[in-house]
């Protein structure tokens, strides 16, 4: 018999290995390099999309704004609403709209010093320092006498603060922290109830919230509930409340000019946007409102969620 014989054994080299570490780390590489890929094509996808959503919704805002003064354009005297809401939608999205009279508020530029002290004792400040609070509101938003001591400011520059009053009217309600002597939980619970736009000394009893009735001058309890279950009944729009008396009460002698309106976006992918503003509605038909205040919401991290 014939011996069979094997097949010659290659030696592997070690070469072989490097070249199948090698091999391995271009897959990784490639891997890798894929994965980066996808996350800069999803990231891009996404700022694409929230570019989209934000120029939507300005659209949006200002759709609602334009809607909002058409309502209150077309209205005449007496039928003029102080308050009001609408809704629209399009493919994408779908619009709330609400509007309310600014009268509904206390201008800190306007408001007597009673009707300030009077909000502050409401929201719970004993009413001595609520008297202060006003006096210091005041004197922020009065303009400097020439050739007198300005005693508010070194009050403030004694305080330890590195600025003194405007001297002039507040430019916005979040000036309010500025202010000496409040506190920052008193100035929070007070900011839905203030303006600088209303343009008015008193408030609408009609629209104002019940703690700016019961902040009225000579308010009492029982006034405060007749003009709450009258409002519930239902007086007609554009007529005044029957209240006390506008002088005493801070009632306003006109309705404001200006509108707060506020505007909820619900996307369809899920986003949710409240925007704000404040108008003034003029008889211009080539420039129907004007802006006073203008809040997108859209990178409000509180208000807009996915």
């Amino acid at each position: 018999m014939i011996p069979l014989r094997s097949a010659p054994t290659r030696l592997q080299s070690p070469s072989d290995g490097f070249i199948v570490v090698a091999v391995l780390w271009i897959i990784i590489a490639l891997a890798s390099l894929t994965m980066i890929y996808a996350t800069y094509v999803s990231r891009v996808a996404s700022s694409i999309s929230v570019d989209d959503d934000r120029l939507q919704s300005e659209a949006l805002m200002s759709a609602a704004l334009e809607l909002t003064a058409y309502q209150l354009t077309t209205a005449q005297g007496d039928t003029v609403p102080t308050h009001g809401q609408l809704d629209f939608h399009t493919d994408r999205a779908r619009v709330l709209v609400q509007y309310r009279s600014e009268a509904a508020r206390v201008d800190l530029n306007r408001a007597p010093k009673e009707l300030l002290a009077g909000l502050f004792a409401v929201l719970g400040t004993d009413p001595e320092q609520a008297k202060s609070h006003a006096d210091s509101i005041i004197a922020w938003r009065t303009p400097r006498r020439p050739l007198v001591t300005d005693e508010e400011a070194s009050r403030y520059l004694a305080a330890g603060l590195s600025y003194v009053p405007r001297s002039g009217p507040f430019a916005h309600v979040e000036e309010l922290r500025l202010v000496r002597g409040l506190r920052p939980e008193l100035i929070e619970r007070a900011m839905p109830f203030l303006t600088v736009y209303s343009g008015l000394a008193g408030v609408d009893v009609r629209e104002a919230a019940p703690e700016v009735i019961a902040a009225l001058p000579g308010m009492t309890q029982g006034r405060l509930n007749a003009i709450l279950q009258q409002r519930q009944a239902g007086s007609p729009q554009g007529r005044p409340a029957s209240s006390p008396d506008p002088t005493r009460a801070g009632g306003p002698a006109e309705p404001s000019k200006a509108v707060r309106v506020d505007i909820h976006i619900a996307f369809e992918n899920g986003r949710r946007i409240q925007s704000e503003a404040v108008i003034v509605v003029s008889s211009d038909t080539d420039a129907p409102y004007h802006v006073l205040s203008w809040h997108d919401g859209f990178d409000d991290p509180i208000r807009t969620t996915r």
